[in-house]
């Protein structure tokens, strides 16, 4: 199990990285996404999302309900409110390929953003990687995207330094995924956090670090990809 207190820094370092994560966010370029990769007509992909988030959204007693587990090092995440769909999320995969939340249809997946200059990012990464080696299955994922801009050499270079083995390497250069989150309300700063369900159904958020290797945040886990 990780250790918290030994991984988190002080609350000044976090609300640095919050505002840096804003800044970052702010003078960013916005991508919007295209459908993934399909080519159907605008309106046709607006009644396809639609149709999505109304099915998301009946599932707000199942968000609260899955949100009420979150305690203990988890309790910053919160419900849904209401539950959207998050498919069309777009990032590039291990292999370096363009995908979207779409592509892990079927698995419950805990998507973090995070970044090589975010204090508090860098020190939860190995509880994350705690998480996905004990809990990481055919009906779950941590899908931890990096936003660093530029290649891939720096975020590679330190996951090989603290030791992460079992995440998949996820990417997105550009900062859209950022700031798709941040325009849907999601995102203040970094790291930030989304439970998505099976369906691509976002149940729950947080801002900020968590202790995701602990029992509280395995429980979480198990709620949410329970029945």
């Amino acid at each position: 199990m990780a250790d918290g207190s030994r991984f988190f820094p002080a609350p000044r370092l976090i609300l640095a990285a919050l505002v840096a994560g804003v800044l970052a966010g702010a003078v960013a370029v916005y991508v919007s996404e295209s459908g993934s990769g399909n080519n159907a007509p605008p309106e046709k992909v607006a009644a396809a999302t639609g149709k999505d988030d109304t099915a998301c959204a009946a599932k707000a007693d199942r968000a609260k309900a899955i949100a009420a587990k979150a305690v203990g090092q988890v309790a910053a995440l919160q419900p849904a409110d209401p539950p959207q769909s998050l498919k069309g999320l777009a990032f590039n995969g291990p292999d370096g390929k363009p995908m979207t939340i779409a592509d892990h249809a079927g698995k419950t997946v805990l998507l973090n953003l995070w970044a090589t200059w975010c204090a508090p990012c860098r020190a939860e990464m190995p509880a994350l990687d705690a998480l996905q080696k004990e809990k990481g299955s055919k009906n779950f994922e941590v899908v931890a995207v990096n936003v660093d801009t530029g290649d891939d050499t720096k975020p590679k270079k330190f996951l090989k330094e603290i030791g992460v083995q079992t995440l998949g390497f996820y990417r997105d250069p550009t900062i859209a995924l950022f700031n798709e989150a941040k325009t849907r309300g999601l995102a203040l700063g970094l790291p930030v956090t989304m439970l998505i369900d099976a369906e691509g159904c976002l149940i729950a958020h947080m801002n900020g670090p968590a202790e995701w290797s602990s029992p509280d945040a395995k429980r979480l886990v198990e709620a949410a990809v329970g029945p």
